[in-house]
Formats: structure tokens, C-alpha cells, sequence
């Protein structure tokens, strides 16, 4: 089995719910990340997913600059793998297991030089399941309508969204989306991750995540807490 995780937007909690999803996934998943960039000092992406879910991870290409994939690989006159090798590479590793990939910002962000991107490779990969990990706040019915559209118009439907990054404290436009966001784009809610979960010790963080995708805990504001 192949699960995409994408986002609506870069910094949404991708690689929280990536880790989240790993541990749901159980023993002998992958987690596979096709480009990484911004490479530096902090802990990278996929690092933080090993740390928290205690998964085997793979990192395809890795750029230093903290850039769209291909923006990155241009700046520095470096050649990528186009799209298809990912796919090649990804179906190998799912031949007896589970793989989960993250992708890079959001759907349409470039993966390789030649205009792939996520949309693309999980089009490839097809039969997939897509997880959309958005925000709660002001803005984002419009972006994740725009994200499962895209992933319509390709026929892939994801399979839920996941509200990442939930604060403590909703203000009302917040409050409304939680109810909102399934009602607009007719995909359920799958999960709801709190702000702060990624700075967890791994123990708790295995610990709270099956309470994350407990479906009631998405309906009212003092569950998401």
C-alpha cells in the first residue's frame, strides 16, 4: 500500500501527521521523503519522523537551499531525479510493505527540473491513498478546496483531511472550519493534530496519536485540545 501525504501550504504539519500515520500504520512501514531542501543545522523532515515514530525512513534527493525542489536544484546547477524514478523507486520499496511519502509544500510544487510534481508522481503510483493536511484558520476553505480539486481533476480522492497544527484556543473563524472544511469539499476528517504535538517525546507522541484520528474528537472545540 502507497499513502501520499500532502498540504495546502508549507508548514502546515505534513511531517507530524506523516509520523502519526506511520505509527497507525504500524510495523514495517516506510516512511519516504523524494526531495528535501533547506538542508542545514535543524533537524530535517524526515529525521523528525524517524524520532518520533520510530519508522525506517528514505530521503531521496537532498538540496540546501530552503526552496521548492526545483527552484533549489536550479540554483545550484544540480540535476534531480525526474518524477518517474521516484515512482520506480517508491513501488519497489511498497512490493511487501507499506510506504508513506511526504511530499514538499504543497500539491503542485515541483519535485524535479522537468515540471513534476506530487500531483504527478501520486498519479504515477496510482491506486493511492492521499491524506491533505491543512490548517483550521481564516483562508484555508479556499486552499483546500483547491488541493482536493486538483486531486480530483486527476481522479484520485483523498481519502481525509487532517487539521494540523490545531491551537488550544480557537477564535470563531477557526471553530467555524472544523465543521466547515468536510461540509465544502465533501472529504472527512480524518484527524486533528494540536499544535506542539511535533515537540512531544516520542512516547507520548505514540501515546496520544490513535486519540488524533478518533473521529469525535473533531467535532467540538474542547476535543481538539
Amino acid at each position: 500500500m502507497i499513502i501520499i501525504v500532502t498540504g495546502t501550504d508549507t508548514g502546515v504539519g505534513k511531517t507530524v501527521t506523516t509520523a502519526a500515520l506511520a505509527i497507525r500504520c504500524g510495523a514495517g512501514t516506510i516512511v519516504v521523503k523524494p526531495a528535501q531542501t533547506g538542508v542545514g543545522p535543524d533537524e530535517p523532515d524526515i529525521a523528525v519522523v524517524r524520532r518520533l515514530a520510530g519508522c525506517e525512513v528514505a530521503e531521496f534527493t537532498r538540496l540546501e537551499d530552503p526552496l521548492a525542489p526545483d527552484t533549489a536544484a536550479r540554483l545550484r546547477g544540480v540535476d534531480i531525479p525526474p518524477i518517474r524514478e521516484y515512482a520506480e523507486r517508491i513501488r519497489e520499496l511498497a512490493t511487501h510493505r507499506t510506504v508513506l511519502v511526504e511530499g514538499a509544500g504543497g500539491l503542485l510544487t515541483r519535485l524535479d527540473t522537468d515540471g513534476g510534481t506530487l500531483l504527478d508522481l501520486a498519479a504515477e503510483l496510482a491506486p493511492v491513498q492521499v491524506y491533505i493536511v491543512t490548517r483550521v484558520g481564516l483562508g484555508t476553505l479556499n486552499h483546500t478546496e483547491l488541493t482536493v480539486n486538483a486531486l480530483r481533476a486527476r481522479g484520485l480522492e483523498p481519502v481525509g483531511l487532517v487539521l494540523g497544527c490545531v491551537p488550544g484556543s480557537l477564535d470563531l473563524a477557526e471553530e467555524r472550519n472544523l465543521t466547515e472544511l468536510p461540509r465544502v469539499t465533501g472529504v472527512p476528517v480524518a484527524a486533528a493534530i494540536p499544535e506542539g504535538a511535533g515537540l512531544l517525546a516520542p512516547e507520548q507522541f505514540r501515546a496520544r496519536t490513535e486519540a488524533w484520528f478518533d473521529g469525535a474528537r473533531v467535532t467540538a472545540r474542547h476535543e481538539v485540545r
